[in-house]
């Protein structure tokens, strides 16, 4: 079960559009911040015929539903509570990371109804594996029993992301993956809208809104490879010109010359990444492609060596953060990822060289935390950006629009005396939250 998720919404006033008005009602509901009229009302400091239009609107579209009453004190009826109508929407998420790929069908409404996880190996090359994951997919849609009208599927991959090209960009870890069409293929099999994320943007995106209150975040993500994710102060990622913000792992590590998968000497995952520390390792925990398992299983077990060498690891990122904290000077680091997952010492490490290398000023208000999502992160921001793109204003002013035509239409060949059932059942609905 997720927390209650932020949604980005914009300032608003009177004079903006009527589908802008819609698409931020309809996130605040899909927030659970706001799920009556007057919770809208106050939340938006719209008067109360504005949040009406909106309202209606999002009626007329199908995309919200009255759902009983909540209870209050006092006399007068209680308000009804407005909430995202379940079959307006699907999210599907397919969260990949180096060795598995976790998928989750969720609800514009932010409930996820299926999850599984399945095991991969890059190696076998995309179509092999995307036809593997997405037949899963479709099932889990199938089973969840949604009968969604919009589709978007939000995919988190380790590797650096073309997101216009909907594509992977020379993947060190994804061999026979770079430059293959993923977002094309997941649309063609599953249709709707696709959005290619680089899966450290997604759960950075996860976890910072997952918290009360926006603030910038730096989230650290270690495991066969290194990333990091960063999100802005009004909660929204940082993806750069070209997708490539937060590529640390090919930032070169001062005094080390061991060989990156990606052909540059000295990067940082080729020195301190899971991949890097096993092979250094390799005395206590042999080779072979279960060598990292066997190191985090070794590290969590307190090996002296594997200790000795997570220590390293957090050491060397540790610097690289603290350059980051004066970059970015966010308010919150985050570390997660399979080598945070074994012990606490990279966590550790981390913040020891952060708060001895950065000045008092950037870290004043610092705090570096574990994940607070976990492994559900990515799952949290792939629901973050599936219900963002799902109720954008632009897209609502195309459906308001088609539906406007397709009445005038329906119209012209109607008897006279006979009206729309859907637009008579909309307003009664509509009357009664006006009431509340």
């Amino acid at each position: 079960m997720l927390p209650h998720l932020r949604l980005e919404v914009p300032p608003l006033s009177a004079r903006v559009s009527p589908a802008t008005i819609a698409s931020t009602l309809a996130r605040l509901i899909a927030s659970g911040s706001a799920t009556t009229k007057a919770d809208l009302v106050r939340t938006t400091g719209l008067a109360r015929t504005t949040v009406d239009t909106g309202l209606r609107a999002l009626f007329e579209l199908g995309a919200i539903r009255l759902r009983g009453f909540r209870a209050s004190i006092g006399r007068g009826r209680p308000p009804e509570i407005i909430e995202i109508d379940p079959s307006f929407g699907v999210i599907v998420v397919l969260d990949f990371g180096a060795h598995s790929v976790r998928i989750s069908i969720a609800d514009l409404g932010q409930q996820v109804h299926a999850q599984d996880e399945l095991p991969v190996r890059f190696c076998d090359g995309p179509t092999d594996v995307l036809n593997t994951v997405l037949d899963r997919a479709e099932q889990m849609v199938e089973v969840a029993g949604l009968q969604e009208r919009y589709r978007v599927s939000v995919i988190g991959i380790p590797g650096p992301v073309a997101s216009k090209d909907g594509s992977v960009v020379r993947p060190p870890i994804m061999p026979g993956w770079d430059g293959f069409p993923i977002a094309e293929r997941v649309r063609s099999a599953l249709g709707g809208r696709v959005l290619l994320v680089n899966d450290v943007n997604l759960r950075a995106l996860g976890e910072a809104r997952a918290v009360g209150e926006a603030g910038s975040l730096i989230y650290v993500k270690v495991g066969t490879g290194i990333g990091a994710g960063i999100v802005d102060i009004h909660g929204c990622l940082v993806d750069g010109a070209d997708g490539a913000a937060g590529d640390i792992g090919h930032v070169r590590h001062q005094g080390s010359t061991a060989m990156c998968e990606c052909g540059n000497e000295g990067c940082l995952e080729a020195t301190a990444s899971v991949a890097a520390l096993a092979r250094r390792a390799k005395s206590v925990v042999g080779e072979g492609p279960d060598a990292t398992d066997r190191f985090l299983s070794l590290l969590h077990d307190r090996d002296a060596r594997c200790v000795e060498l997570a220590a390293e690891s957090a050491a060397a990122i540790g610097e690289l953060a603290a350059m980051l904290v004066h970059v970015v000077n966010p308010s919150r680091i985050v570390v997660g990822g399979p080598l945070d997952d074994a012990s606490d010492d990279l966590l550790a490490g981390i913040r020891r060289v952060v708060y001895d290398r950065a000045l008092p000023l950037a870290t004043r208000n610092l705090t570096i935390s574990h994940a607070i999502l976990g492994r559900e992160a990515g799952t949290a921001g792939g629901v973050v950006l599936g219900i963002e793109h799902a109720f954008d204003a632009d897209r609502l002013e195309d459906l308001l629009e088609r539906r406007a035509r397709a009445l005038r239409l329906a119209s012209q060949h109607r008897p006279p005396g006979i009206h729309d059932g859907r637009t008579v059942s909309a307003s009664r609905e509509l009357d009664l939250v006006a009431t509340r």
